[in-house]
């Protein structure tokens, strides 16, 4: 009933999915749909749920803590853009349906959100403390948290056009943010900043 649902919402939008539609890709009954959830609204909160802790836990996953915070971003990246792929009905939900449609909805993302911004700043703060030479400023948690919700911002824009372009893979596109934000950051990390003159 969980896929079906996902399917409908992210194809057809959660105002004009229907509980019946729902009901009839399940193959149960429409009072059967109502009997686990009790509104439209739950059934919707419920696959933003799911779907979020999906793609939460396909992220956190994939990154190893031993590696350099390079490579575990690079890992957490290409799994946030496989998963994406895979799921691109769940991916629909979450990014285009739930932040569009109001509370709960947006709340239940804005939650994995900050979840994928934690573990970023945490990386950034590791790649500050592999730098570490003496000669390389601190970053500070402001900057670090900045830095997070830009990368984090730009992965979640990257993968709704690649979700509508299709021909770009998740490698691809891993590579793409890890050239804009990790050399940055590097350049960042050597103690370089731009300034407007």
């Amino acid at each position: 009933m969980m896929d079906a649902a996902v399917h409908t919402f992210g194809r057809r939008g959660y105002r004009v999915a229907s509980m019946e539609e729902i009901a009839g890709l399940a193959g149960v009954s429409k009072p059967l749909v109502y009997l686990y959830l009790n509104s439209k609204e739950e059934l919707f909160t419920a696959c933003v749920r799911r779907e979020a802790r999906a793609l939460a836990a396909s992220v956190r996953d994939s990154v190893d803590p031993r590696l350099p915070a390079d490579r575990q971003l690079w890992a957490g990246l290409t799994a946030f853009f496989t998963h994406t792929a895979e799921n691109p009905d769940g991916w629909a939900v979450l990014h285009r349906q739930a932040r569009t449609h109001g509370e709960p909805f947006a709340l239940e993302v804005a939650a994995m959100r900050d979840e994928m911004v934690a573990r970023v700043a945490s990386l950034i703060g590791a790649a500050a403390r592999e730098a570490g030479t003496g000669r390389t400023p601190e970053l500070a948690a402001r900057d670090m948290t900045g830095l997070a919700q830009a990368l984090v911002g730009a992965a979640e824009s990257l993968a709704g056009w690649r979700h509508e372009d299709g021909t770009v893979s998740a490698r691809d596109a891993a590579a793409t943010l890890m050239n804009f934000a990790w050399v940055g950051l590097g350049e960042l990390l050597r103690g370089e900043r731009w300034t407007a003159r």
